[in-house]
């Protein structure tokens, strides 16, 4: 215990880091997952090929893909935009998917009442079919963020920064600081635990109608 006061500062700072590894690629995954999504969803054949696809994509191992980056990008091996770069396609893995999948849970009902009312395709997506599949979608983001979180860790083993640093630190000690290892895998919880929450406190903030209708039925 004494450690981790003696290491506040720096256990918060990089903790912070560890959010910014875990989270931007989920954003930018996300924006690239809803295009690829919706043509999965509009075009049988591309989600033959998109889903699959991304499903293989997710089964490369985490450390490979971190290595692999920077023969890819032409970055440094020691380069956080190598950790950042393989969650993002870790991210897109997972939400093709999940996106394709909320709009198919879209009524087919409702897309056809508002293409009677003179909805053409694009504004129907955005004022319809996306709003009423965020729900679902949220679900998705939710597991893609808190995967990222554990596996910002591993970056740790190429040197990379995030709380997985104090887990391979600790454990290089002789003896090994089990104070630093125990923080280090709270703090990883904690944090996914944080996220987690507060996706879902936001996933129910921007759909409103969801909950009038649990009340209803309640």
């Amino acid at each position: 215990m004494t450690w981790v006061w003696d290491h506040i500062d720096e256990l918060l700072a990089t903790s912070w880091e560890h959010l910014g590894l875990a989270l931007v690629p989920v954003l930018v995954g996300l924006l690239i997952s809803i295009p690829l999504g919706w043509v999965a969803h509009r075009y049988r054949t591309a989600r033959a090929i998109l889903v699959p696809a991304s499903s293989l994509l997710y089964t490369i191992p985490s450390l490979a893909l971190f290595v692999l980056m920077p023969l890819v990008l032409g970055t440094r091996i020691l380069d956080p935009i190598n950790v950042m770069a393989a969650l993002t396609l870790y991210t897109i893995a997972l939400l093709v998917r999940t996106v394709a999948d909320a709009l198919d849970a879209v009524s087919r009902d409702t897309v056809a009442a508002a293409t009677a009312i003179g909805y053409g395709p694009t504004r129907r997506f955005f004022a319809v079919e996306f709003p009423l599949s965020v729900p679902v979608l949220v679900a998705g983001v939710r597991v893609a963020a808190v995967s990222n979180i554990s596996l910002v860790s591993v970056g740790a083993i190429i040197g990379v920064g995030g709380l997985g640093f104090y887990l391979t630190h600790g454990s290089q000690l002789s003896p090994p600081n089990y104070a630093e290892i125990i923080a280090g895998i709270v703090l990883i919880v904690l944090l996914a635990l944080l996220v987690d929450a507060l996706l879902a406190l936001l996933g129910r903030f921007i759909t409103p109608w969801t909950r009038a209708r649990a009340g209803v039925h309640g």
